[in-house]
């Protein structure tokens, strides 16, 4: 198995010349080359990163997917941008990472806080813990906040018709959260409709950050095994 750490982050080096989904298709496919792997997994823009490389790779033969943030016939993501753009232009990265969060938060206490109160606290906290050093191979969340306008334009370059993926070949696990915001079900639930046999999965409890150590990532993990076992 191989986790690759995205441009900008990890102990990958910065996003340098960068060309929004056309890059990430890029890397993406040089790692397939590289590590002769034809399964792949994503989540979020990681999801819509790895289907749109599967266009390209008729190679690949399973493809699992967590709530790729997919714009199409009026369903729309990335509102958040404008703000989280000017909120970082204006030096408060815990007010753009607000933006991001509240933009995209699921259905739970997160909503009823005031992005206001959020940002405030999440600045202050950054402030705070701006001395501290990173773990050795990650970066701190004051230089991870900045490469989220990466994602952002990722999905943009993505937005269309989803009809465009009905020709893949390949096997397809659609995975997502009961608990997400009702953009990202309606992608998933939009991708259902392009792969009427493909196996869909909605996690009862939990939202769009179930994968992530803090979340509940075993069972994500589960679903993950028995496809690609």
């Amino acid at each position: 198995m191989f986790v690759p750490d995205r441009r900008g982050r990890g102990r990958s080096g910065p996003y340098g010349e960068f060309h929004g989904l056309r890059s990430e298709i890029e890397d993406l496919s040089a790692v397939l080359d590289g590590s002769g792997a034809h399964n792949v997994f994503g989540l979020s823009a990681g999801a819509v990163i790895a289907i749109e490389t599967a266009l390209v790779r008729p190679d690949m033969t399973k493809l699992a997917l967590y709530e790729p943030p997919l714009s199409f016939d009026g369903v729309i993501h990335g509102q958040w941008a404008p703000r989280y753009e000017r909120e970082l232009a204006a030096g408060k990265p815990g007010a753009a990472l607000a933006a991001v969060l509240k933009g995209t938060a699921d259905r739970g206490p997160l909503r009823l806080v005031p992005r206001f109160v959020l940002g405030a606290f999440l600045d202050f906290a950054i402030k705070r813990t701006s001395g501290s050093p990173a773990p050795p191979g990650s970066l701190s969340p004051v230089d991870l906040i900045p490469t989220v306008g990466y994602d952002a334009q990722t999905v943009r370059d993505a937005a269309g018709s989803l009809d465009r993926f009905a020709e893949l070949s390949c096997d397809v696990l659609l995975l997502g959260g009961s608990r997400s915001a009702g953009s990202l079900r309606a992608s998933l639930e939009g991708l259902s409709n392009v792969f009427p046999h493909a196996r869909k999965v909605v996690l009862p409890g939990v939202g769009h950050t179930a994968a992530d150590n803090d979340g509940q990532p075993g069972r994500v993990a589960a679903e993950l095994r028995h496809f690609f076992g």
